[in-house]
C-alpha cells in the first residue's frame, strides 16, 4: 500500500483543489482533515478520492495513537482564513497553536511538512514584500489573521524548523471551488454576481491620496499556480530544502484591471462605480501587495504563473458552468 499524504483543509479553497490535483496525479491514498460544519463545504469532496476523512481534533488524536507515521507528506492548509475574524484566541489556537503540534509531529517523524503563510503578515507594506527571514521579524500584520500567522513563522524560524519545512506567503489567490468563503471570497467571484446582477461592479474608493479610487494594487494569484507551488514542494522527501517562501506572481495589478477582465470574460460592457471603504477595514487595508519571487526561484520552482486575463477568463467559464 501506498504511503498516505494528509491533506488539512482539504474541503476548503487551496486544500480541495490540492487533492483534486493529486487525483489527477493518481494519487488516492490520501487523508483529508477538516471541519465540514453546517454549510456547504462538503460540496467541494464531491468527487474526490481519498482514503479517510476525519476531523481536525480527531487527527491529532490520531497522531497521538501513532497513526499516518508512515505518511509522505503534511500538506497543511487548514486555518481559519477570515481577515475580519475578531476572536483572537480563536485563531491562536486554530492558526498557531495547532501548527506547532503538526510541525513537532513532523520532525518527529520526518514527515515533510508544506504549511500555509500569508501574505497578510506584511501588513500595509512599509517593510516590502521580501520573504527574506532575516526580516521577519520587523513586518506589522494589520490584522489578527496575519498576526496568528506571523507568529508561527516566527515560532518555526526560532526553533529551526525553517531549514526542512516549506512555509508558502499566498498572495490573492482566486478560482474555482472557493463558494463557501462567503465575503473572504476573490473579487472575481464577487464581481462576477456583481454584473450578472446589476451590470456594474463597485470597488472601494481610496482614502490615500497617492492611489486613484480602483488603483489599490494586489499579486493576484490563479489558484491552480498556488496549487502547483504546493505540490512542487510537498512532493520532495522529509530533509529537502525548506524555507518561507512567497507564493505570488511578482507583478501587481490594479482591482479595475481585475474587474475589467471579469467583464471582458463575461462579454458585459465595463461599468465600475465606487463606494466607502468599511470601518472595519480602514486602517487594516492593504493598498498595494507584490511578491518578490527571487528565493521561490532560486529554491527550484520555475514555471511560469498564470496571466490575470487567462486566469480570470477560465474562472469565469467555471462559474458559468456550474451556475
Amino acid at each position: 500500500m501506498a504511503r498516505p499524504i494528509v491533506v488539512t483543509g482539504a474541503a476548503g479553497f487551496i486544500g480541495r483543489n490540492v487533492v483534486a490535483e493529486l487525483n489527477r496525479r493518481g494519487e488516492e491514498e490520501l487523508i483529508l482533515v477538516d471541519e465540514l460544519g453546517k454549510d456547504d463545504k462538503w460540496k467541494n469532496l464531491v468527487g474526490l478520492r481519498f482514503e479517510d476523512i476525519v476531523s481536525p481534533e480527531e487527527f491529532l488524536g490520531l497522531l497521538e495513537e501513532g497513526a499516518f507515521a508512515d505518511a509522505r507528506s503534511v500538506i497543511h492548509m487548514g486555518a481559519c482564513s477570515s481577515t475580519t475574524e475578531k476572536d483572537a484566541d480563536f485563531l491562536l489556537r486554530n492558526n498557531y497553536q495547532y501548527t506547532r503540534v503538526l510541525a513537532n509531529w513532523c520532525e518527529s517523524h520526518e514527515v515533510r511538512l508544506v504549511y500555509a503563510s500569508s501574505a497578510a503578515t506584511y501588513g500595509d507594506g512599509a517593510e516590502g514584500y521580501d520573504d527574506d527571514e532575516e526580516l521577519l521579524g520587523a513586518l506589522k500584520p494589520l490584522n489578527m489573521y496575519g498576526y496568528s500567522k506571523q507568529i508561527f513563522d516566527l515560532w518555526a524560524m526560532k526553533q529551526g524548523l525553517l531549514s526542512s519545512i516549506v512555509g508558502l506567503k499566498f498572495f490573492n489567490v482566486y478560482g474555482p471551488h472557493e463558494a463557501h468563503k462567503g465575503d473572504m471570497r476573490s473579487m472575481v467571484a464577487k464581481s462576477y454576481e456583481q454584473i450578472k446582477a446589476t451590470d456594474e461592479v463597485k470597488l472601494f474608493k481610496s482614502d490615500k491620496p497617492e492611489y486613484n479610487d480602483g488603483e489599490q494594487l494586489r499579486d493576484f494569484v490563479w489558484v491552480g499556480d498556488a496549487v502547483d507551488v504546493v505540490l512542487h514542494f510537498a512532493e520532495q522527501e522529509y530533509g529537502a530544502p525548506g524555507g518561507l517562501l512567497n507564493c505570488g506572481t511578482g507583478e501587481a495589478r490594479t482591482w479595475i484591471d481585475l474587474v475589467s477582465a471579469v467583464f471582458s470574460a463575461m462579454g458585459v460592457e465595463k461599468r465600475i462605480g465606487f463606494i466607502e471603504m468599511p470601518e472595519v477595514l480602514k486602517g487594516k487595508y492593504q493598498y498595494r501587495t507584490q511578491a518578490a519571487v527571487e528565493r521561490l526561484r532560486a529554491a527550484g520552482y520555475r514555471k511560469p504563473f498564470t496571466s490575470l486575463e487567462d486566469g480570470v477568463a477560465a474562472y469565469v467559464q467555471f462559474l458559468k458552468s456550474n451556475d
